[in-house]
């Protein structure tokens, strides 16, 4: 047991016992920190900074999986929801704070003019495909980029135990910024095709045309166009990406740091799709909980009132530069690089002499996570992160690439770990 994670691994070993991994969420689990080397449970957070159960301070750049855009505790949220609890958390009727924050949505969000409220991604982006089908009649689903773990997407990917083969077959992939892969798909399935469900972005920019030609292609057969903006809906704008890039879809769902980590999500879009949702059941006891609702109307309302998207941009600019710099002043790019958007930027790792890309990532971790950054390789940017956050993030990578590369070179990893590598995982994108 490592002394300095000797809490959470204790804690890890306790919920192996009730919780399937240790973790409600795959991606917090012990299959993405490797053991000996990593914290599994945090305690507390405020601002950019959490503590693990060791009472070891980090500065976050996961921001819990890209859900805190403002940071965490921040004041105003944590007060909007004070002052609802004390008004009550869920009644026997809807309360009026649904309507205030669907007014919010509609007067922020383009292409909506109808909202209907869930509790994560998974629950919007289910819904917004079971709207489809039934506006257009079809079943027929194409997808690009990570929709969640319901089945009609889970089904098509690796991950598919348990969903049925006759739900798997209903949903064909398409690449990224390959509108022919779409075209082939509707190809190969005229007049079937119900939606096409892309995130307008996630590691890679769009290429000039690609958005507004797959949305005239699914116009053009009959489909409905869903931008999944679970993550890029307000970070890449107040209006999400399809307000960043132009791009209106026909539908869109919303989630994550919409009420700056409450669990809360949306489906939005053009009315007379959204009206459907009198006839198509999407309904459950929570979809409107009042405490989640409050930090969202005060989430946005900061939106609107601060410059918080633009400050996100910046300091998000600052990170990739930076990285950008070290990369080539330790001559490291043979084994990683930096991608995305300012708001949410990706270390991306190659293979390196007889190492592959999980292997180096684990030293990777081991040694920011013992230097107080906390990082899966991704910089989830919130309005909270500060200059020196930026400056330490940095630093701590000025001292790591070139530990990385020396073990890669010099075929030394081995030696280096202080723990067994990662394996490959799923890839969620």
């Amino acid at each position: 047991m490592s002394e300095r994670y000797q809490c959470s691994e204790m804690m890890l070993e306790r919920a192996l016992k009730t919780i399937p991994l240790g973790s409600q969420t795959f991606s917090k689990s012990h299959t993405h920190y490797p053991f000996g080397i990593s914290p599994y449970f945090l305690k507390k957070g405020s601002g950019s900074r959490v503590w693990d159960v060791d009472d070891n301070e980090y500065i976050d750049f996961i921001n819990s999986l890209a859900a805190v855009t403002l940071g965490y505790n921040d004041p105003d949220v944590t007060k909007a929801v004070q002052d609802q609890l004390k008004e009550g958390v869920i009644f026997s009727l809807p309360h009026p704070i649904e309507v205030q924050v669907s007014e919010k949505i509609v007067s922020m969000v383009p292409c909506a003019e109808m909202v209907r409220f869930g509790k994560n991604g998974s629950d919007a982006t289910s819904g917004a495909i079971r709207l489809a089908r039934a506006y257009t009649g079809r079943d027929r689903i194409a997808v690009c980029g990570y929709h969640g773990w319901q089945d009609w997407y889970i089904g098509s990917t690796s991950r598919n135990r348990g969903v049925p083969k006759a739900v798997r077959d209903l949903t064909d992939s398409f690449t990224y910024n390959d509108v022919d892969s779409l075209r082939k798909i509707f190809q190969a399935w005229p007049d079937q095709v119900a939606a096409v469900i892309l995130e307008p972005m996630n590691t890679t920019e769009p290429k000039d045309g690609f958005l507004e030609e797959v949305k005239e292609l699914t116009h053009k057969n009959g489909a409905v166009l869903i931008f999944d903006e679970t993550v890029t809906g307000f970070r890449y704008a107040n209006g999400g990406a399809q307000e960043y890039f132009g791009v209106i879809p026909d539908l869109a769902t919303f989630g994550k740091g919409m009420a700056n980590g409450y669990p809360l999500s949306t489906i939005v879009g053009r009315g007379n799709i959204m009206k459907l949702m009198e006839e198509v059941f999407f309904s459950f006891t929570f979809g409107g909980e009042a405490l989640s609702l409050a930090a969202s109307l005060a989430t946005m309302t900061k939106l609107q009132k601060l410059p918080i998207i633009e400050t996100i941009k910046t300091q998000g600019q600052k990170v990739i530069k930076g990285i950008q710099s070290l990369v080539e002043k330790h001559d490291i790019s043979h084994l990683l690089s930096i991608a995305g958007h300012p708001s949410w930027s990706f270390l991306l790792f190659r293979e390196g002499n007889r190492y592959d890309q999980w292997e180096i990532k684990t030293l990777f971790l081991q040694e920011v996570f013992a230097r107080g950054i906390l990082t899966i390789g991704t910089h989830n940017m919130s309005y909270s992160h500060s200059d020196s956050d930026i400056q330490r993030l940095l630093t701590v990578y000025d001292e790591v690439f070139p530990i990385l590369k020396n073990a890669v070179d010099n075929e030394n990893l081995e030696k280096c770990l202080q723990c067994n590598p990662l394996k490959p995982l799923f890839k969620i994108r």
